[in-house]
């Protein structure tokens, strides 16, 4: 097949407020086994989201945005149910700043040939398909980005904010989670910032300008998440996955104490996971498990297996329609890590 051929079937993001799945959520908690645990988890994160005095702190691992789950972060960050994110390159560069720039995923097979999509430019994730001559258009706009700022380390946060400062300017009706973060001041973390599209581009602009550029400061994505959480005290943890997001987020209390400060474990916390517990990989790691580092509380804790393109859809409509959000006052914390410098209280040796 032509390469036109081949990327033809776009995936299409799923839309929550369609349909009211809280009745389906309410049926399955009288269920067992994971239908119970995810009615279980939807009603932690809808009590997160209530909470007046909780910050919520979303990650993501995986590939959601090219699986169609772009809408659903749209509207939770939308409704004031997000205030923070923690990600992978991939799903913030790779697939939503890809997709804001004009360009689409596509369905695929994971039965196709894959020396043949080599030969034809397109890029395979399972049963999805992504024009890789488009893919390096999104690499070459993040080297434009950082050509045009000033020199220095900055942390990924602020260089995504960049990103969607240039998407405001270039792209102002982007369906684009960089965009709505940028105007919402909803600060996005990718500590692994390199480790995805961004990365060629941060590398072709170093090249270029070997004494003056632009270099991601991965501690001072940490400080700065460490400030938020000192700032907010009580906070709950919605986590899409695993990897290191999931550990970065967790961290930030014990990094928040190492700094003198009487931080409260997180308080809520929900993971969406395929992962295994048993080899002690940390996608797989429990809540339980993190309780024992003094990172989150068991109070109001659920581990989900299941994955996440149907297990994540049902949660965040739950959260949607029962409507705890609609009071909710945004936190902006682009704003207080502007104009707030975290000090410690005393460092431990």
């Amino acid at each position: 097949m032509e390469k036109k051929e081949l990327l033809q079937i776009t995936v299409e993001h799923i839309d929550i407020k369609v349909v009211n799945v809280v009745p389906l959520i309410e049926m399955m908690e009288q269920t067992a086994f994971q239908a119970r645990n995810l009615a279980r988890a939807a009603r932690i994160v809808d009590a997160m989201v209530a909470d007046p005095q909780a910050s919520v702190i979303l990650t993501l691992a995986g590939s959601l945005i090219s699986a169609g789950q772009k809408a659903v972060i749209l509207d939770l960050i939308r409704c004031n149910a997000v205030d923070a994110i923690v990600s992978t390159g991939a799903n913030i560069v790779d697939q939503d700043f890809f997709e804001a720039l004009g360009f689409r995923h596509y369905q695929g097979t994971p039965f196709a040939d894959d020396n043949a999509l080599r030969e034809q430019m397109i890029d395979r994730i399972y049963d999805t398909y992504i024009d890789e001559e488009q893919l390096r258009t999104c690499d070459e706009t993040t080297r434009v980005i950082a050509d045009s700022m000033q020199p220095g380390a900055y942390s990924s946060r602020e260089f995504i904010r960049e990103m969607g400062a240039y998407l405001d300017q270039h792209h102002s009706d982007a369906e684009s989670i960089v965009l709505e973060c940028y105007r919402r001041d909803v600060p996005i973390f990718v500590p692994a910032f390199s480790d995805c599209s961004a990365g060629f581009g941060l590398v072709a602009h170093q090249v270029a300008r070997p004494d003056a550029h632009v270099s991601i400061d991965s501690v001072k994505d940490f400080r700065e998440l460490t400030a938020i959480k000192v700032w907010a005290g009580t906070t709950g943890l919605l986590m899409i996955g695993g990897g290191v997001p999931k550990n970065f987020v967790q961290d930030i209390v014990v990094s928040a104490e190492f700094l003198g400060y009487d931080a409260p474990m997180h308080q809520y916390a929900v993971q969406l996971t395929v992962a295994d517990e048993r080899d002690g990989a940390l996608s797989g790691s429990t809540l339980k498990e993190a309780n024992s580092w003094g990172k989150v509380s068991l109070a109001q804790e659920q581990m989900v297996f299941g994955e996440a393109t149907v297990t994540f859809p049902l949660l965040a409509g739950y959260v949607y329609h029962k409507g705890s959000w609609k009071n909710r006052r945004p936190r902006a914390w682009t704003k207080a890590l502007a104009e707030r410098t975290l000090v410690a209280e005393s460092v431990k040796a």
